[in-house]
């Protein structure tokens, strides 16, 4: 993980080499504790979240103290679950792993417990997606590494192939995420897939 990681000046995360954003959802909120400089160290912010091949990064519509954005590793995020109380609205929660620089100890850094809510439409195509893509982040790596999970280096997960899945990914029409069809700039902007009477994908 990692506190306000460098973003575009239109919120874009700006992408590690190899790095290939999937989709991006707005207008939901996100939910982090253990971060210093905040009330009770924990954040609750609300904006965007963008998905990529190894990372979930949380940019936030206006900052929170010192809190601009989050980024979480794939690789480092464990204990992820969909949750859909009666009462309350959708959501996943679960627990990501610190990024430990190699001349830190382990334990000076927590464990960190996040919860992204979906306030606003569906989530048919976000939460599916976040699964299917997180599960083959570790069947792929698995392959590729023997060493625990906290000590993999984060971007190894570039190497995991994601087109495939991203070409047959299911479009919920009340799930206002947006599904990258190219990668986008810091001058583009977020397209979404949809499907004609046809089955045929288009972009908006």
């Amino acid at each position: 993980m990692a506190l306000n990681p460098q973003l575009f000046p239109n919120g874009m995360p700006v992408p590690f080499v190899n790095e290939m954003f999937v989709m991006g959802r707005d207008g939901v909120e996100f939910e982090i504790d253990k971060i210093p400089g905040t009330h009770g160290d924990r954040v609750h912010a609300k904006g965007t979240i963008y998905l990529s091949n190894i990372r979930m990064v949380f940019v936030a519509s206006k900052p929170v103290g010192n809190f601009a954005a989050f980024d979480m590793p794939l690789l480092y995020v464990h204990g992820e679950k969909f949750n859909q109380p009666i009462f309350h609205c959708n959501n996943i929660a679960g627990r990501v792993d610190p990024v430990v620089p190699d001349n830190e100890h382990r334990a000076l850094y927590s464990t960190h417990s996040f919860k992204i809510l979906f306030k606003e439409g569906g989530c048919g195509t976000f939460v599916p997606l976040f699964f299917n893509l997180i599960s083959s982040v570790r069947q792929y790596n698995q392959h590729t590494s023997t060493e625990a999970q906290p000590q993999m280096d984060p971007l190894q997960a570039a190497q995991t192939p994601v087109d495939e899945m991203m070409r047959h990914a299911y479009v919920d029409p009340n799930d206002p995420t947006k599904i990258f069809l190219q990668q986008p700039t810091q001058e583009s902007q977020l397209r979404r897939r949809t499907y004609n009477s046809h089955g045929v994908g288009n972009s908006i």
